[in-house]
């Protein structure tokens, strides 16, 4: 069977993910460093692909082209956009947007469009790219009963909760209450990150399934940048821990 391919963009979502995986043969490529090998038994091949847009449509081509990936899964970190979600939930996307993908209106309001398409140029009636629904259905099977530990940051006194909505991607750190309110009010998204909805857009185009896991680091308003510090180590095996459980479904 053709191995997953399993991006990650910063060294500490790797880590977990890495040092787990046996038989691994190292490959570096486009600055990148790829991992195939055994991760509880399954093939998988793990790249460390960097954070943007950018990044993980040039990590994504290579797992298709060159390792023949049958399936594409993103983990890591995000910052919560929905106020009702909490530093340490997991969410994974059912849909995914690119919110700084679009054009300026003439009253000077950015309006999100589909990546790769203009009203004016080319038009398209959909907006960013939609789950597999039946994986979405063995994903939502395979982690019905899962628990999720406190994070000892926060006390432990509140255990992060598993969710399933739109995230948002776009080549910015959200580190301000207004952009996050907007990007909420507008689009829907319970989390935003830099890299998943590219991911999706690659794997669109080889007619290839993906899946997004994201485990909020952060609530993307101004104390963004002291949250991600402070949690980045806890969450980012959060979403180690749940991809390795999904890992006999997919």
């Amino acid at each position: 069977m053709r191995p997953v391919g399993v991006l990650c963009a910063i060294p500490q979502e790797f880590a977990f993910l890495a040092d787990n995986l046996t038989g691994a043969e190292v490959t570096e490529c486009a600055g990148m460093v790829f991992h195939a090998g055994r991760l509880d038994g399954h093939q998988v091949v793990l790249a460390r692909a960097g954070m943007g847009k950018v990044n993980a449509a040039i990590a994504a081509t290579l797992l298709l082209e060159r390792f023949e990936c049958r399936l594409l899964l993103f983990s890591g970190i995000a910052g919560g956009l929905d106020p009702a979600l909490s530093v340490g939930d997991v969410v994974i996307a059912d849909h995914v947007v690119q919110h700084d993908a679009g054009y300026y209106s003439p009253d000077e309001a950015f309006v999100v469009y589909q990546a790769g398409h203009l009203p004016f140029f080319s038009p398209y009636e959909g907006l960013g790219h939609a789950a597999d629904g039946e994986l979405i259905g063995r994903v939502r099977t395979a982690l019905a009963d899962l628990t999720l530990a406190p994070l000892s940051a926060t006390g432990g006194e509140r255990a992060p909760r598993l969710h399933y909505g739109r995230i948002l991607t776009g080549d910015q750190f959200i580190n301000a209450e207004a952009p996050r309110e907007r990007l909420f009010r507008e689009l829907g998204g319970a989390a935003v990150e830099m890299e998943g909805a590219a991911m999706a857009q690659v794997a669109s185009a080889f007619a290839t399934p993906w899946l997004v896991v994201r485990t909020l680091s952060d609530l993307a308003g101004r104390e963004s940048h002291f949250d991600f510090r402070l949690f980045i180590d806890e969450v980012a095996l959060s979403s180690a821990l749940v991809v390795r459980r999904l890992l006999p479904v997919l």
